[in-house]
């Protein structure tokens, strides 16, 4: 959504884009976190639990599509491939970037190729100063917001550090920022792994960008800022980052896209998040949510419906949940 309104549009009407892109399903997030909490008993168990099988079967289904798409051929499945492997031995956010720069420096070795054609020219009203600066911003904030994190001791820069990195380091797709997220919100103890899991599920019923999970994220977690503080603030830190990207390519961009290198390191990159998603799918995912047979037939079946029937994903989080709930009473 920050990007629709153009630069030639204007920046009201860029921002009156974005919000009418992603507020609706910020808003809806953060009331289904608030909702949370009033979901008990059986039912309201097995209705959770049939949210975080639908959020297996969606990023299976993110996966397989991405893998078609971001690695078609053998140098970049085999990028893939070692990304996954990277990520589920060494965890965390070191084997996430650490997969996404290798993917990107392999690629310039192997994903060469011929160079994606340009098209036309994009003439942008945004002078080079005006990218540098905005470029600047994105790396301070990036590189010294963990120390500013800790010389301050206080969670809301920590949050808005956590949001902010995993903004910042989103390829290829929304439903990369599961593993980024869940790396910097889960493993602190900041959000359980089933609430977490459980809202991811949500987010796919919800209209707009799944960056907007990051509002559910902000409401849910256990120290404050929470709430709707907490919302507003991890949802303004995971959408800065593509904000000031944005700002600081586009004056840059008709030269970049026309570099074989900078082609090939990302496609490199984009190889190496197919396996990012591929290794957040078996964990925290698949080792969470399918605990026994019942659970398998119905993350295959959620799969099945959204990859060979073409069902919207509202449709799927709707049935899922459902059928934990009925499942829970029994």
């Amino acid at each position: 959504g920050r990007a629709r309104g153009g630069p030639p549009a204007g920046r009201r009407a860029a921002l009156a884009a974005w919000a009418g892109f992603t507020l609706p399903s910020a808003v809806l997030l953060t009331a289904f976190a608030f909702g949370l909490d009033l979901i008990g008993g059986p039912a309201g168990d097995g209705a959770v639990h049939g949210l975080k099988l639908v959020a297996v079967a969606i990023v299976a289904q993110a996966v397989w599509g991405m893998a078609r798409r971001l690695a078609p051929d053998r140098p970049r499945a085999g990028i893939a491939t070692a990304a996954l492997i990277l990520v589920t031995l060494v965890g965390g956010s070191p084997g996430q970037l650490g997969a996404i720069a290798g993917g990107a420096a392999a690629g310039l070795w192997w994903c060469r190729g011929d160079p994606t054609p340009a098209g036309g020219s994009l003439r942008v009203p945004l002078s080079r100063r005006t990218g540098l600066v905005a470029l600047s911003a994105f790396l301070a904030l990036l590189l010294l917001g963990p120390a500013l994190a800790r010389a301050t001791g206080a969670q809301a820069p920590a949050l808005f550090d956590a949001f902010y990195r995993a903004g910042a380091l989103v390829f290829g797709g929304g439903h990369v920022v599961l593993p980024l997220l869940q790396a910097e919100v889960v493993a602190p103890g900041w959000v359980d792994d089933t609430v977490f899991l459980a809202g991811y599920g949500a987010a796919q019923a919800a209209p707009g960008p799944l960056f907007t999970f990051a509002a559910y994220l902000g409401a849910v977690m256990k120290p404050a800022p929470n709430g709707v503080a907490g919302a507003a603030l991890a949802l303004f830190a995971v959408f800065l980052p593509g904000l000031l990207l944005v700002l600081g390519t586009l004056p840059f961009w008709d030269r970049l896209r026309t570099r074989p290198r900078a082609q090939a390191a990302m496609r490199g990159a984009n190889a190496a998040v197919v396996g990012v998603l591929g290794a957040a799918l078996y964990d925290p995912l698949w080792t969470s949510a399918v605990r026994d047979p019942d659970d398998f037939a119905m993350a295959v079946a959620g799969f099945v419906l959204l990859t060979a029937w073409r069902a919207p994903p509202w449709v799927v989080v709707v049935l899922g949940a459902g059928i934990g709930a009925v499942r829970g009473l029994a």
